[in-house]
């Protein structure tokens, strides 16, 4: 593990629903972010659930980037 990471078993994932609702956007959306690349997510089944962490990092980081 690298500085900063934490044990899998501690990590939080949300749903592409739960990571729309938070960034109020739609899911559509949030597919793009993660087939692009800008969104970190795993595969479940059929599905993607994507690390919570990531999710305020990436808002933070376009927070960031627009101001």
């Amino acid at each position: 593990m690298g500085a900063g990471e934490r044990p899998l078993s501690e990590v939080k994932f949300l749903t592409v629903a739960e990571v729309a609702t938070v960034m109020r956007v739609s899911k559509m959306t949030v597919y793009r972010l993660v087939h692009s690349g800008e969104l970190p997510a795993i595969r479940v089944g059929r599905s993607f659930r994507v690390p919570e962490q990531a999710v305020h990092d990436y808002l933070r980081d376009a927070f960031i980037e627009a101001g």
